[in-house]
């Protein structure tokens, strides 16, 4: 397993706007789709409280290329996308992605 983290550095005031669409609209699509979110956090001390950090968990980087060109061209995930900025504008400052795998002695597999 490959494990995606996902950081958004989002604008002051954007988390609430953020969090919103992940619950009602990102989340649904992802699973609709067939993407595995392994965990969200937000920062609760620290130097980067504007923060959302995430993970996603592949079987391959082929998979995660199929799978998140499939979600970023969905029609649903587009439509939601421009009504969400055209609600607030944009919410996200920065997009930061690391992928990660785990070592023999981890806990997560």
């Amino acid at each position: 397993m490959i494990y995606e983290m996902r950081v958004y550095s989002c604008v002051p005031g954007g988390m609430p706007a953020l969090l919103q669409r992940f619950e009602t609209t990102t989340l649904r699509i992802w699973e609709r789709m067939g993407l595995r979110p392994a965990g969200f956090f937000t920062t609760l001390v620290g130097p980067h409280n504007h923060d959302l950090t995430y993970f996603l968990a592949w079987e391959s980087l082929a998979e995660r290329e199929q799978l998140w060109n499939a979600f970023a061209t969905d029609p649903e995930w587009v439509a939601a996308r421009e009504a969400h900025q055209a609600r607030h504008g944009e919410v996200v400052a920065n997009i930061a992605s690391s992928f990660l795998t785990p070592t023999a002695f981890s806990t997560v597999k």
